[in-house]
């Protein structure tokens, strides 16, 4: 019903070519090989390396932030937008090609690979500590980004994709990742109770946090929840999370033997760096972004105004379509080459990668971000999702309504 529905308001703001029917047989997808360029990104550790055994230079280690952080910003103002879609008559074909689903599963293993050079190299003693460090961010990069391939395929249907999803997140020991998103994050998006919701004058800072805590707290609910209906301890392998976490202690153990101890705090290291990068870009996704109550105290739907989106193509080649935010939540189980651009979402004024960096610095970001979602309100501020304390001093700020006290 509620897919139909969807459908339904996009078609009502489809430009008309969008109607025309095509044959599948005979279309072709623009980007159909760029989205091989994902894999750019796991084998960062190993063109670090390979540049490192030609020439020696040890800030080669730092290739996965300086490609994602700096090369990846400048590519997408570079390259610019693109905001086409898919016509609609082809995207039961283009959903059922499996070579899209290839270009995420390709994804892990070359992940996993570069996890266990990484470790060769820390073990190694060739590396003073500053490089060792820069190879753990590049692998935080690579375990960051590999969050966002597991979030692809945890939203699919099928048990093995799930696996998979599992198998992408232990590296960074964000298995309850998986739980919380599907089940907490798109039923509470955009509203003060979701903790990966960032509201209007929080910093990533003051965010991050708040958002690490309160998604490991959700996630322990659904799943105990779940256990209780099933009348099963909470202390078993059965609990998804404890299940996904045992995978990450068992990598990190089976590497600690094989490479020694050494690699341990790096590979903390890595996985707080990973998973602090998913947080900064769920900060940007749904930024002072607010679903209204309805009457009965529920609240609205979530439609494509409740997430920022960017077109910028070298980030959504990166991020395999992340940033048409808006039709993911309105169409979860859509596979990444098949989501479009949605009209009436609100636009980042750059990609996700450039975004990141901003939000790095709140001053940057406020500068930036909140006359844009002034600008998204109408000038109404009361109608944001605002963090509580700063109420009042934002709406006398920028106007809108203080509530009565």
């Amino acid at each position: 019903m509620e897919a139909t529905t969807a459908d339904a308001h996009e078609h009502h703001h489809h430009h008309d070519h969008d109607d025309v029917e095509v044959n599948p047989a005979t279309w072709t997808d623009p980007k159909r090989y760029a989205w091989l360029l994902g894999i750019i990104v796991p084998l960062a550790p190993f063109i670090a390396w390979g540049i490192y055994a030609l020439t020696g230079v040890g800030a080669v280690w730092y290739f996965g932030p300086i490609l994602v952080f700096i090369a990846f910003p400048i590519l997408d103002i570079a390259i610019g937008l693109d905001n086409t879609n898919p016509p609609d008559s082809v995207l039961k074909f283009l959903e059922q090609d499996r070579y899209y689903r290839w270009c995420t599963y390709i994804f892990i293993p070359v992940q996993y690979g570069g996890l266990v050079l990484a470790c060769a190299m820390w073990s190694s003693g060739d590396l003073n500590v500053l490089e060792s460090i820069g190879l753990a961010l590049t692998m935080g990069v690579v375990g960051g980004i590999a969050i966002n391939t597991a979030h692809e395929l945890g939203h699919k249907r099928a048990s093995s994709e799930k696996w998979l999803s599992r198998v992408a997140l232990a590296q960074t020991g964000y298995g309850h990742f998986f739980i919380e998103h599907n089940r907490g994050h798109h039923v509470r998006v955009a509203t003060p109770e979701d903790p990966a919701s960032s509201r209007l004058g929080e910093s990533f800072w003051a965010f991050l946090p708040r958002t690490v805590a309160g998604s490991l707290r959700s996630a322990w609910e659904i799943e105990a929840a779940r256990l209780d209906r099933l009348g099963k301890s909470h202390w078993t392998l059965r609990n998804d999370i404890l299940g996904a976490w045992a995978m990450t202690v068992g990598l990190f153990a089976v590497l600690a033997i094989a490479f020694g101890p050494v690699v341990l705090p790096y590979l903390l290291l890595q996985a707080v760096l990973g998973f602090s990068l998913l947080e900064v870009v769920n900060y940007l996704e749904h930024y002072g972004l607010l679903r209204q109550k309805r009457e009965d105290g529920r609240y609205e739907r979530c439609l494509p105004e409740h997430s920022w989106n960017s077109n910028n193509v070298a980030s959504n080649v990166l991020l395999y379509h992340l940033q048409r935010h808006s039709d993911h939540h309105a169409n979860p189980t859509r596979r990444y080459q098949a989501l479009r651009h949605v009209e009436e979402a609100p636009q980042l004024p750059t990609g996700y990668a450039g975004m990141i960096v901003l939000a790095w610095f709140p001053p940057l970001w406020r500068r930036v971000m909140d006359p844009r979602l002034l600008d998204h309100f109408e000038g109404d501020l009361s109608r944001a999702n605002i963090q509580p304390g700063k109420r009042r001093q934002l709406l006398a700020r920028y106007g809108g309504e203080p509530e009565a006290a």
